[in-house]
């Protein structure tokens, strides 16, 4: 059976989250935090001795590629971007006197 919610189970929880609770505020979360625990109760009868856990939802290997090297010369490319480029390099204010 689901652990009973009380008053001082929410007074708890909206400290440790730094909440203002009404009164109505209080009693509708009581109410949902009990609901959820009645659910997960109920989850927690559910025969599962014949299932398999599953580590993914579908089943699928390795879904990404190897990483590889590559040295591309695309320094022009790179300065087309550049508000100013000065002998090949980005020409930027200078900062220090």
């Amino acid at each position: 059976m689901a652990q009973k919610i009380d008053d001082s189970i929410i007074e708890e929880t909206a400290i440790l989250a730094k909440l203002d609770l009404t009164k109505e505020e209080k009693e509708q979360a009581k109410k949902d935090m009990q609901e959820m625990l009645d659910y997960i109760d109920q989850l927690n009868k559910l025969d599962t001795s014949k299932s398999q856990p599953m580590p993914y939802l579908f089943s699928m290997g390795n879904v990404f590629r190897e990483d590889e090297a590559e040295n591309k010369d695309c320094r022009d490319a790179m300065l087309k971007n550049a508000p100013r480029e000065k002998e090949g390099q980005f020409q930027v204010p200078k900062t220090i006197e």
